[in-house]
């Protein structure tokens, strides 16, 4: 694991820079030994060389270019907000600091913060206070309620978290240079991507990369994307949203999907050739939440006929939950056709006869929009789009 040492990082940033330890040195007002101490305890902690030295400077070997691309991207997403709280904070900011005010800002109390981080709630208390004394400004306000972020903390602690990210991605991409693991490919996943897509997909990698890590995140859209723009999550797999639901996330269609309408085998609608608007309305149904692509579309089956939607509904995205209360009565399910294939391929629900065909939605990949996969990550996405159905 590289050190998280940011002063280090910035020497090493500046010598890929300037190519000489000299003018890093006189850059930094320091000495040219802590300048080459500073490099080499780096390139021990980051497993090799990151530079070659010759007579006419320093040049970044590849190592030290993969550990470049890193750093410069987590400093390209610090500086510009430090430089709008205080310049000074580039140079006396520590990473334990960072880690302070993220853990603060998200728990908006210092003692759940200092034990989320395993520290004493003084040191915690202490780093973010040291923040707030360099900015000469208060990042926090103190009420009875809580410590409150202000609006330049909550930008500070989103920084940092997507930084720390970079951080990690170097670590993992170290890793793989050498022929060895680390890090995890972390997804967060929508229910049909759970159903079918994913499971084909981790078989597939699991061939590939026998041990390496890989975490997946259920949960509700709004929760998964907001894990994915703190850097919690690589990327999500399943609905898009149109327009995309926020300007720095990138929306990638995989395939188009559609809507099933669902009952059990022996429904009176599953045996039925044909079925109108006013059948349909005449059950109660199990529909997924307010807000999802898919209950949209099946209320739009109603107000395009001039119809009010039905108002005897059980909510939830469960399949099971869905397939077990259809088995057991009357309702009709409304999900995923691809989702819900595996449930129809094995006689446990039929779809019933009412056309669907004009209710497309895209399924896909989102990611945030300045992300760099590491290499295993760019693998884990090329095999679900290898994976997706057509359509």
């Amino acid at each position: 694991m590289i050190p998280r040492n940011l002063r280090h990082l910035r020497f090493f940033a500046a010598v890929a820079e300037l190519k000489s330890l000299t003018a890093t040195s006189e850059r930094w007002h320091l000495s040219q030994p802590a300048v080459t101490q500073a490099i080499n305890k780096l390139e021990r902690e980051a497993g090799g060389p990151l530079f070659d030295r010759t007579r006419h400077g320093f040049f970044l070997t590849p190592r030290g270019e993969i550990l470049l691309k890193r750093v410069e991207s987590a400093f390209a997403l610090l500086d510009p907000i430090l430089g709008e709280i205080s310049p000074r904070l580039r140079v006396s900011l520590t990473y334990a600091q960072l880690q302070a005010l993220i853990a603060v800002s998200e728990s908006e109390n210092f003692t759940l913060a200092a034990r989320r981080l395993g520290l004493a709630q003084p040191t915690v208390h202490r780093a973010v206070t040291q923040i707030e004394q360099e900015a000469a400004r208060t990042l926090f306000e103190r009420t009875s309620f809580g410590i409150l972020p202000t609006r330049l903390c909550q930008a500070l602690a989103q920084a940092a978290r997507l930084a720390i990210y970079e951080f990690d991605q170097a670590d993992a991409e170290l890793a793989q240079f050498d022929g060895s693991e680390a890090g995890a490919v972390v997804l967060g996943a929508m229910p049909l991507a759970r159903s079918i897509l994913l499971p084909r997909a981790l078989a597939r990698f699991r061939q590939q990369y026998p041990t390496f890590a890989v975490r997946i995140i259920d949960g509700t859209y709004d929760a998964l994307l907001g894990d994915l723009r703190r850097g919690s999550i690589d990327f999500l797999v399943g609905a898009l949203r149109e327009p995309a639901p926020i300007e720095d996330v990138v929306q990638e269609r995989l395939f188009d999907d559609r809507l099933a309408l669902l009952a059990r085998p022996d429904h009176p609608l599953a045996k039925q050739t044909s079925v109108c608007i006013d059948d349909l309305l005449a059950y109660p149904w199990v529909v997924p939440r307010l807000g999802t692509p898919t209950r949209t579309q099946f209320e739009t089956l109603f107000t395009s006929e001039g119809k009010a939607t039905p108002q005897r509904l059980i909510e939830s995205g469960s399949l099971l939950l869905m397939r077990g209360v259809l088995s057991e009565s009357d309702h009709l399910g409304c999900i995923s056709r691809h989702q819900s294939k595996p449930e129809c391929d094995h006689g446990l629900l039929a779809q019933i006869p009412f056309s669907t065909d004009h209710l497309i939605r895209p399924i896909g990949l989102t990611y945030r929009g300045n992300w760099q996969p590491t290499r295993i990550q760019q693998q884990m996405m090329e095999i679900i789009s290898e994976l997706s159905p057509d359509g």
